[in-house]
């Protein structure tokens, strides 16, 4: 059996910290091993001597009991997980693997069966992996052995040679265009090979951890050496088109002590680049980029395992890299909510301060890499503004991204809704789901970490830590009702008297920096700064990195006592961030609120401003949303006066705002996190005109219709914060759009609002365009025209002769090699 020739290969981790990309953590494995496996072990413990100087304290250890994440990992475990398998077989992405290890078997299959996209097979490898994290918490027999079930399907459909990608196996020719005509032709664009096969083996080492059975990681291994013999200097040199395989292959390497993994690892980072592009991070080297550019979980895959194979390897260029992209994330390119990836076009980083609110991308999966690579700064350096941030990420923009009953799941997390949005069920593309799946299992990884005779409190969570200081085991239970509360009260219990410091956290929030950097600031400055007590003793707050350091002899029973201060903050963004102009947001501790149009009367928020000096309050409401912590205050209602249409205040209402991770769990609505200040830039609802009232009918394209006839004036061309309408992805085609009215309506001008997305998109302004209207029972153009104008950020007016009529139609022409869409249309009122 593979499972003999292998076994003391595999059992080699037993008491080696390693640190994975999930749950970042180490353990040591069930006592079902052989006893001679003691010499490999000390001899895996020689080659991995080296590694992150900050080590993570296995989220095996440490045990939430709190009310924020405890009830959350429950309803993952026993709801979201068992959910996400079942969806995995409704979409055919087991029917995929069983498809392929018929054609292995030489079985005839109907060729017509869809084969679904390139990269399916992650999806059941991520729900398995947070399966095997929940079994490593809580072991179930039950879910046990249907994953035996599930590898065994696995492992049936990969080839002899350990080639494993359903997408070509379960086919007689390529599936799809990404795949390419042969193995790993396409294997830096699209074919998604290397990034099934990453996601392969973190499922593999998670499953092996958590259960001490190797038949994932044979499968594993044996796709590992084949990668060894087809990849490296002078065979195939194509970097990985998805990152991800990356920190799988330092996975595999710390699991097995087995160095050709790790330098594969490195391999693939060192071949990426210059000037493939910078969708994938191709664009330069690695150890050359400075800027978070292109699709932001690729980008942020790729920063993991940058980390992880400089931790080991000593690779100071690519921690200089790293630092370098760090702080132009941070300090330029984040949301609030620590949100990343603020394009749909390429899902990627946008420019420097391009972070608009309502099509901000924000996918959940870019929020998850967002904290795997924070956890890694920190561990490479100690400084507590790396957990900063991943809390940031932690309590907003990563948690929004499932319903608090755990069956509903955004990809993109906006910052603006005005009632387009809605969680789904699934997706085509599920990457989202399954990710967060196995993200949840693992969070009480991130609370504590340590270094020689330092224990590090990064995450303030109500819970109990067993912590192993070189053979002395120390508990810590922290009792606290965080984020809700500031107060935080922390027992040791060594098993005897120890030394070593405790490194207590200063969240940057609890002073006057949101984030490091300039980026965002709060209006008001604290009056009152969070106090320390060591056994009931005031102690001085004097800052090593971000961390208080306690150092004494620990006896069972010594309290900390840590009191953070929560008053409610504004915060405004850096002027260069033209979305947030003459607004603000509203956080507590480390929590981003939002107001949501179902708590306001009239279920419309869009139409309220709020004065800066406002008077905010907040109290607990166990009713709402699982309970949480709500802000109120007063607003002012915006409306329009019924002359003249323009602004003006119609009265003063109150405003309830709730946590940004809980919008949108009691349906669609309108949704603000940034609010406005002044009138002029709220929405208001709007006027009966002849565009609004008509029926609007197009070609075939993407958007809603009535995106053309909101009343609401872009910016700019590129301006899709309130909706657009276009024909993407065809291109130098000729489209239309037609209003028909429900009775006959005099006309004589139109003003259209060309969509232009150019630096960002493939939408430019039309090549030429007429308008056609309705006479009698034939189509007509409009006479007289003063031209058709095809000007970018402005409204293209053309009046004509009047004319009388039911329809009218926009007939486009696209320019050659280009797409195009429409804005905003409006008609003489």
């Amino acid at each position: 059996m593979v499972l003999e020739k292998r076994s003391i290969l595999m059992l080699k981790l037993i008491c080696v910290v390693f640190v994975s990309l999930s749950p970042l953590c180490c353990g040591k494995l069930n006592d079902r091993l052989p006893e001679n496996a003691s010499k490999e072990i000390i001899s895996a413990t020689d080659k991995l001597q080296r590694d992150y100087p900050f080590e993570p304290v296995p989220f095996t250890a440490v045990h939430f009991n709190d009310v924020f994440w405890s009830p959350r990992m429950e309803i993952n475990r026993t709801v979201t997980i068992p959910y996400a398998f079942e969806k995995c077989k409704d979409s055919k992405r087991f029917y995929n693997f069983e498809r392929a290890a018929k054609r292995l078997a030489g079985e005839q299959l109907d060729d017509t069966q869809p084969p679904g996209l390139t990269f399916d097979d992650t999806d059941p490898y991520k729900v398995l992996e947070g399966a095997s994290f929940g079994l490593s918490v809580k072991y179930d027999a039950d879910m046990d052995a249907y994953l035996d079930k599930i590898i065994e399907l696995i492992a049936s459909a990969q080839e002899p040679d350990g080639y494993l990608y359903t997408a070509r196996t379960m086919q007689p020719y390529p599936p799809h265009d990404w795949a390419g005509n042969k193995r790993w032709v396409n294997v830096k664009n699209l074919s998604h090979e290397l990034y099934n096969m990453g996601h392969l083996y973190e499922a593999a080492v998670a499953h092996y951890h958590a259960t001490g059975k190797v038949n994932l990681l044979d499968v594993a291994i044996k796709n590992a050496d084949l990668l060894c013999e087809t990849f490296g200097p002078g065979k195939n040199e194509d970097a990985p088109g998805h990152q991800i395989i990356e920190m799988g292959l330092v996975r595999l390497y710390r699991v097995t002590g087995n160095e050709k993994y790790l330098n594969l690892a490195k391999f693939f980072l060192d071949t990426r680049g210059p000037n493939d592009g910078e969708y994938s991070q191709a664009h330069k080297k690695v150890i050359d980029q400075d800027e978070a550019i292109g699709h932001a979980v690729r980008a942020t895959y790729m920063y993991c395992g940058m980390a992880d194979v400089a931790a080991i390897k000593g690779e100071q260029t690519y921690i200089d890299a790293l630092s370098k992209i760090w702080e132009n994330t941070v300090t330029k390119k984040m949301y609030i909510t620590g949100g990343i990836g603020s394009t749909s076009h390429g899902e990627a980083f946008g420019k420097n301060y391009q972070l608009p609110n309502m099509s901000a991308y924000c996918e959940t999966c870019a929020a998850i890499g967002n904290v795997y690579w924070n956890h890694r700064m920190f561990l490479l350096h100690g400084e507590s503004k790396y957990i900063d941030v991943m809390e940031r990420v932690l309590y907003n923009g990563l948690i929004s991204g499932i319903s608090i009953e755990g069956k509903d799941f955004f990809y993109p997390n906006p910052l603006e809704s005005r009632g387009q949005h809605k969680r789904s069920p699934w997706f085509g593309c599920a990457c989202c789901p399954g990710n967060i799946a196995r993200f949840l299992a693992s969070v009480p990884g991130y609370a504590y970490a340590r270094k020689d005779d330092k224990i590090y409190v990064n995450l303030f969570v109500g819970s109990t830590a067993r912590i192993d200081m070189d053979g002395e085991i120390v508990q810590i239970n922290q009792h606290t009702r965080y984020p809700w509360d500031g107060d935080i009260k922390m027992t040791i219990l060594p098993e005897k008297d120890v030394d070593f410091t405790l490194c207590v956290r200063i969240p940057g929030w609890a002073g006057n920096m949101p984030v490091p950097g300039d980026l965002y600031g709060y209006q008001n400055k604290v009056k009152e700064f969070a106090t320390l007590k060591l056994n009931g003793k005031m102690v001085a707050l004097k800052l090593i990195d971000g961390y208080v350091h306690l150092s004494r002899k620990w006896e069972q029973g010594d309290t900390v006592e840590l009191n953070l201060p929560m008053p409610i903050r504004k915060v405004i963004a850096n002027e260069k961030v033209q979305a947030d102009k003459n607004r603000f947001s509203i956080e507590r501790g480390p929590v981003v609120y939002c107001i949501e149009g179902v708590d306001q009367s009239g279920g419309r928020v869009r139409n309220l401003f709020v004065s800066p000096e406002a008077k905010l309050a907040t109290a607990y409401n166990s009713n709402l949303l699982g309970g949480v912590q709500v802000i109120t205050g007063d607003a002012f209602l915006a409306g329009r006066k019924a002359d003249s249409g323009e602004a003006q205040i119609k009265k003063t209402v109150a405003f309830t705002a709730v946590p940004y991770c809980v919008w949108c769990n009691r349906g669609a609505n309108e949704m603000v996190v940034w609010l406005p200040t002044k009138i002029e830039d709220t929405v208001l609802a709007p006027r009966r005109t002849i565009a609004s009232q008509s029926k609007v009918t197009t070609s075939k394209g993407t958007g809603s219709l009535s995106n053309m006839i909101n009343q609401i004036e872009p910016k700019d061309s590129s301006d899709k914060e309130n909706g657009m309408f276009h024909w993407w992805p065809k291109k130098g085609t000729q489209e239309w759009v037609q209003f028909d009215f429900d009775k006959p309506t005099i006309l004589s001008s139109i003003e259209v609002y060309w969509l232009d997305d150019t630096g960002s998109g493939q939408c430019r302004v039309p090549q030429n365009w007429k308008l056609m209207y309705k006479n009698g029972s034939q189509w007509s153009q409009v006479i007289d025209g003063n031209g058709f104008a095809v000007e970018k950020d402005m409204f293209n007016r053309t009046s004509f002769a009047k004319i009388t009529t039911n329809s009218v139609r926009l007939e486009v022409q696209f320019q050659e090699g280009w797409s195009g869409g429409v804005l905003e249309v409006k008609f003489d009122d």
